[in-house]
């Protein structure tokens, strides 16, 4: 699949995030890193998908990266989350690119994002992603 199949995808079905290649396609309606997480651990993604999604912060790019997908299409993706991807050497397009991803409330930076602006490592990422998700109460159950 191509990033524009899976944008179309994302939109169509209004998905919050889709990642495929050429024989399967993972979709999520739900919001927040919890997917892409759950993604991670569940190891059934294969390296070099494409992907789309509608938020991408640093942390939901540090999960990309550990996804080893090829190429991203971000609605809206922050400045600290591109400059992630294009080191890592992941092909990105996007339609809005924006200082940091705002929280849900509207009145500072996402938890997740500020939780991983000084980090390089994807992986460390990942950790403290968990951490921050066990601290705020997010369950990666459905």
């Amino acid at each position: 699949m191509t990033k524009e199949t899976v944008k179309n995808l994302l939109e169509k079905e209004n998905y919050t995030c889709v990642i495929a290649n050429s024989a399967q396609v993972f979709t999520s309606r739900t919001r927040g890193v919890r997917p892409l997480v759950q993604f991670v651990q569940s190891g059934e993604i294969p390296a070099g998908c494409v992907a789309a999604d509608k938020v991408v912060g640093k942390a939901t790019a540090s999960l990309y990266v550990l996804l080893k997908i090829r190429a991203l299409y971000a609605k809206v993706i922050s400045k600290p989350a591109l400059a992630l991807l294009n080191a890592q050497g992941i092909e990105t397009a996007y339609e809005t690119l924006v200082p940091h991803i705002i929280n849900r409330t509207g009145d500072g930076i996402c938890p997740f994002e500020q939780t991983v602006l000084g980090m390089e490592d994807p992986q460390t990422s990942y950790k403290a992603i968990l951490n921050k998700m066990q601290e705020i109460g997010i369950s990666l159950e459905n």
